[in-house]
């Protein structure tokens, strides 16, 4: 197989939540293999940062950034509009944004349910709309939503994250079924526990930190790095066929009892 399969080079790819951990991660494995990436964040003092971090890394021409509320329809389409306008024609979308609230269902507001499923379904699917508005005409397109092995399993606590990691699995099916006939790819990841700053007090529980290695058949928690190659398989033409699936990155966590 020639390696250019997997070679990225020239196209434009808009990671959301990205100004830092697992979508910065992502960003940064796009880059490698050539994609002109498009950072992204709310916070734009340290979505700069992040922009210009990775611009040291990869060249000032590589590196861009828009800052949008994923849960606003019109500032949606303006920041989709920003990107093909200001950098090039979108061809990668990752949807990475999201949010997690840890309260039990029978304590849970309704406004704290309805805020986690904005962030981290309805923000993908008003995303990724505006994405293939764009693409379809073109009959080319990426997108990669990142889910969770909660898509899957549950965990007493974060009933709104799982309900919308599970409703993000199936709509990636549901854009697959209605995008994949006019030449785009829509697949997902699911991670499962992952190391990264935000997740290292979990890391420095020794109780917890036991129950993630033992209950994990590869014996460890996840790395970004083991995140970034999926996503940039996805990305290219290597997995041009590849359309509807959720592979879940997580050490074989979900296959076993």
């Amino acid at each position: 197989m020639d390696a250019s399969i997997f070679d990225l080079t020239g196209r434009v790819a808009l990671v959301t939540g990205s100004s830092r951990g697992i979508g910065n991660s992502l960003a940064a494995g796009l880059a490698t293999a050539g994609a002109t990436i498009v950072l992204h964040g709310m916070d734009e003092d340290r979505l700069e940062k992040a922009r210009a971090t990775l611009a040291g890394r990869f060249g000032g021409g590589q590196v861009a950034a828009v800052a949008f509320d994923i849960t606003d329809e019109a500032a949606v389409a303006a920041g989709i509009a920003h990107v093909e306008e200001q950098v090039g024609p979108l061809e990668i979308l990752v949807n990475n944004a999201g949010i997690q609230h840890r309260v039990a269902l029978t304590e849970l507001d309704l406004a704290d349910w309805n805020r986690v499923l904005a962030a981290d379904l309805t923000g993908a699917f008003l995303v990724g709309r505006e994405a293939a508005k764009r693409m379809l005409p073109r009959g080319r397109g990426k997108i990669i939503n990142i889910g969770s092995v909660q898509a899957e399993l549950a965990r007493p606590t974060i009933g709104a994250y799982t309900a919308a990691k599970g409703g993000l699995r199936n709509l990636t099916r549901a854009m697959a079924a209605e995008w994949a006939s006019r030449g785009l790819q829509i697949n997902g990841v699911a991670p499962g526990y992952i190391h990264t700053e935000m997740t290292q007090k979990l890391v420095d529980d020794p109780d917890f930190n036991s129950w993630i290695t033992g209950r994990t058949p590869a014996g460890r928690w996840g790395s970004v790095e083991d995140l970034a190659g999926p996503v940039r398989w996805l990305a290219s033409d290597a997995a041009n066929f590849v359309n509807g699936q959720t592979i879940f990155i997580d050490g074989g966590m979900t296959v076993v009892v």
